[in-house]
């Protein structure tokens, strides 16, 4: 797949775009260690060039902190098209400034912050309405813009099809449009809770925001996640009187069912989730939200159709929603997908008057700042997600074991030699081989 959908990006061409993607190595000829994908579930710590200013509106961070996305395992499995040998992974991450262009004049060296997952230019229209995910000018993917009619912003670490920037799972990383693209973050937010403002606190926040949970409503939250968590969180914020959340993991069921304190559905052990809803609530969920992925279909069907590539993406999550909602309800996709699927039950969507909003890539810049105003009122605390803390040394380990979703892991700081030491509450230093064998195997 990656070897034609390059092929079809080389021949539709880039569009031009306000940032370069390529950055310019140091003279002195440093070197740092970064994760860098080479194929399917071939992920490897390699020893790569640090980058220096390229553009006058770079910033060059010194990491202090990265992690691992639940989005990065379509990275993983190759589902994500234009990927090449040797690129640079992450979109989540933080540092301490360590250069700025000459024209960078609202960042200053030795800063801390976190930088948005996506690049904005900060000039189109979409920036200037802070809805940075949108921005026309940074993403310079052909391709996307044939399959989609129009491109979304470029991403750090998330392959060629978002731009082909190398990405934050690194000791050092650049940011294009650094005076747009940082959040200043106070020294009162430890890392560990700042990490996190850089997509998934924004992502879910937008979800729930954007389908318009509002005070009474009964919401269904589909995979339990980081994203779901969060989402369930935010719904409970906005005054949600119920939350029921679907998974099939145990830790992750306990965790929502024992820390926010909601109802939960295990669908290994109730297949038919939509029969369940109907249980639980008669007449149907006021609002669902889709946090979960379409890489694991549930039926052979749609497990054929996939391995046969008659489809890339799945539909069952989003059928269930339409069919457990109540008429007139709204139904939200935030989870990942990238292109088609087949069966999708649009005559449902369209009998009961469903509102089904495609949230799309979370604008971080419209709402970070109110996170973290949150984080520092304490009305947030992020760390309640937070399960682990590795070396930047076990990160092919770490893709591993999230994949397989064992051992616990729900979300996990990854240091570097930057990083402060583990602030209070926060999880101690491990090895991903103590987290067990099963765990560890790639």
């Amino acid at each position: 797949m990656q070897a034609v959908s390059n092929k079809l990006a080389e021949r539709i061409g880039d569009v031009p775009t306000a940032v370069s993607a390529e950055y310019k190595p140091r003279s002195d000829g440093g070197k740092m260690k970064a994760l860098a994908w080479f194929g399917t579930r071939d992920v490897r710590l390699i020893e790569a060039a640090i980058p220096d200013i390229t553009d006058p509106d770079d910033v060059v961070l010194r990491v202090t902190g990265t992690t691992i996305c639940g989005s990065d395992l379509h990275l993983y499995h190759g589902e994500i098209i234009q990927l090449q040998q040797g690129d640079i992974l992450g979109h989540e991450f933080m540092g301490i400034v360590d250069r700025v262009g000459p024209n960078v004049k609202n960042i200053q060296v030795g800063q801390r912050v976190v930088a948005s997952f996506q690049i904005a230019c900060g000039e189109c229209s979409y920036c200037k309405q802070k809805l940075s995910s949108m921005c026309d000018r940074t993403n310079s993917s052909g391709l996307q813009n044939t399959m989609y009619g129009h491109r979304d912003a470029g991403f750090f670490g998330y392959s060629h099809f978002t731009g082909g920037f190398p990405g934050g799972q690194a000791e050092y990383v650049r940011v294009p449009k650094g005076n747009v693209n940082l959040l200043p973050i106070p020294d009162s937010v430890p890392d560990e809770k700042a990490l996190y403002l850089s997509d998934i606190l924004p992502t879910s926040y937008h979800a729930v925001v954007d389908v318009g949970v509002k005070p009474g409503d009964v919401v269904g939250i589909w995979g339990l996640g980081p994203i779901g968590q969060c989402c369930v969180r935010f719904a409970l914020l906005k005054g949600a009187k119920r939350v029921i959340g679907i998974d099939n993991v145990p830790a992750r069921l306990k965790l929502a069912q024992e820390i926010s304190g909601i109802e939960v559905i295990n669908f290994s052990e109730h297949t038919d989730v939509v029969k369940r809803i109907q249980e639980l609530v008669p007449g149907g969920l006021d609002v669902a939200i889709d946090c979960g992925t379409f890489h694991q279909p549930k039926t052979l069907l749609h497990k054929v159709e996939k391995a046969l590539m008659l489809e890339t993406d799945v539909s069952e999550i989003v059928n269930e929603m339409i069919m457990a909602t109540r008429k007139m309800g709204s139904c939200a996709i935030i989870a990942a997908y990238a292109g088609y699927t087949n069966h999708f039950n649009i005559g449902a969507l369209m009998e009961k008057g469903i509102r089904l909003v495609g949230c799309g890539q979370a604008p971080v810049h419209k709402y970070w700042e109110e996170l973290l105003e949150m984080i520092v009122e304490r009305k947030l605390d992020p760390t309640f997600i937070l399960t682990h803390r590795v070396s930047i040394d076990e990160f092919p380990a770490l893709y591993a074991s999230f994949d397989k979703r064992l051992g616990g892991v729900e979300k996990v700081f990854v240091e570097t030699r930057f990083s402060a030491p583990p602030s209070t509450g926060a999880p101690k230093l491990s090895s991903v081989a103590e987290w067990g064998e099963e765990v560890y195997t790639v």
